[in-house]
């Protein structure tokens, strides 16, 4: 996947991201693109420390959409999904992952706090522990800081 169509996704699930602060939330986001890596299907922000943005994305969608069209979709998220998210999307059957920043980009910033008890487990080793191969795009490196952005505002205040 060409990085301009990941970067232009990965701002839209920014907003996503931003618009979830401004509903008291984590500022996490995440977006469900038809295969034509231009329709958006779904926008899902977090919702709490259990309730993550790609995870509940991602089970809405199994319940709305056939498993081999997930297949042909693919989930954009601000942040690498965790151990719990990348489980979800691989058996909602979703074909590709785009993430903006790393996993470890967020533990640098939130270290021990409780609200994000971040592992060290990257998406792309719960996957290949799986039986089917997706797709992982990510992280950006040009656009860490923009994708950290909203991270910092919001674990320097709490």
């Amino acid at each position: 996947m060409d990085e301009d169509i990941q970067a232009r996704l990965l701002n839209t699930a920014n907003e996503v991201a931003i618009k979830a602060v401004g509903e008291g939330h984590h500022p996490f986001g995440a977006i469900l693109v038809g295969p034509d890596l231009e329709t958006v299907l779904m926008r899902q922000g977090n919702v709490n420390t259990v309730q993550h943005a790609e995870s509940e994305l991602a089970r809405r969608a199994y319940l709305e959409y056939d498993p081999d069209y997930l297949w042909e979709c693919a989930l954009v998220t601000t942040l690498e999904p965790c151990a719990m998210c990348s489980g979800t999307i691989y058996w909602a059957n979703i074909g590709t992952v785009v993430y903006g920043a790393s996993e470890t980009d967020l533990k640098e910033l939130t270290g021990a706090d409780p609200e994000n008890p971040t592992m060290n487990l990257p998406c792309r080793t719960v996957f290949a522990s799986g039986q089917k191969n997706l797709k992982v795009y990510g992280p950006l490196p040009n656009l860490r800081d923009f994708m950290l952005a909203p991270h910092k505002e919001f674990w320097n205040r709490q």
